[in-house]
C-alpha cells in the first residue's frame, strides 16, 4: 500500500512538474502591470472587430511602467475557457523595453516584436472565435522581462512560458469577453 501512495504521490509531482509557468528571478518580488485597452473595457464586451466574426484585429493595450532592469516584454492573449483548456490566441515576444502601448491593429515588428504562432496554427493575432452561444473570457496578458527571448523559443506558448521562466519582473492582464 505504501508503494501504490509512493507510486501516486510521484506521478502527481511528475504531471505537474511538466507545465511549465513564467517566474520571476530568484530573490526578486514580482510587481504589477496596469493593462489597459482602448478597444473595450476592462471586463467588457471585446468589439467584433477585433474577433474571428469581424476584421480579426488584435486589440489596443497600454500597459504602466515597469521596474528597473525591464529589458523587454511579452505579451499572450489566451481564452481559459475553451473546450480544451487554456487556448493561445497570440504571441508576441521581445517587445523594447521603452514601449508602453501596441496600436489596434498594429505589427508589433514596429517596436521590435517576434510574433509566434498562436493555438490555431498561424503567426500572429487570431481573435476571440468561441463556440456558438457561449461566453468565454479573453486575458491579454503583458510581462515585463529582464533579459530577451530567443525568438525560436518564443515561437509557441510552450516555449515561450519557458523561455520566460526566471526572467519576469512584472505582470499585468486586461480581461474581456465575446460570445456570437
Amino acid at each position: 500500500m505504501k508503494t501504490v501512495g509512493l507510486l501516486l504521490a510521484v506521478a502527481f509531482v511528475g504531471c505537474n512538474a511538466s507545465e511549465t509557468h513564467p517566474g520571476t528571478p530568484a530573490g526578486v518580488t514580482l510587481q504589477r502591470l496596469t493593462v489597459t485597452s482602448k478597444t473595450f473595457p476592462s471586463n467588457g464586451a471585446i468589439p467584433v472587430d477585433s474577433t474571428c466574426d469581424g476584421a480579426d484585429r488584435s486589440p489596443q493595450l497600454t500597459w504602466s511602467a515597469p521596474p528597473q532592469g525591464t529589458a523587454g516584454f511579452a505579451i499572450v492573449a489566451d481564452d481559459p475557457d475553451a473546450p480544451g483548456g487554456d487556448f493561445t490566441h497570440w504571441i508576441v515576444s521581445n517587445v523594447r523595453g521603452d514601449v508602453r502601448a501596441l496600436p489596434e491593429g498594429g505589427d508589433p515588428a514596429e517596436v521590435g516584436a517576434t510574433v509566434g504562432t498562436n493555438g490555431f496554427n498561424r503567426p500572429g493575432y487570431s481573435g476571440p472565435c468561441p463556440p456558438r452561444m457561449e461566453q468565454h473570457r479573453y486575458y491579454f496578458r503583458v510581462y515585463a522581462l529582464d533579459a530577451a527571448i530567443d525568438p525560436k523559443a518564443g515561437s509557441t506558448r510552450e516555449g515561450l512560458d519557458a523561455a520566460m521562466s526566471g526572467h519576469v519582473l512584472a505582470e499585468g492582464a486586461v480581461m474581456g469577453t465575446f460570445a456570437h
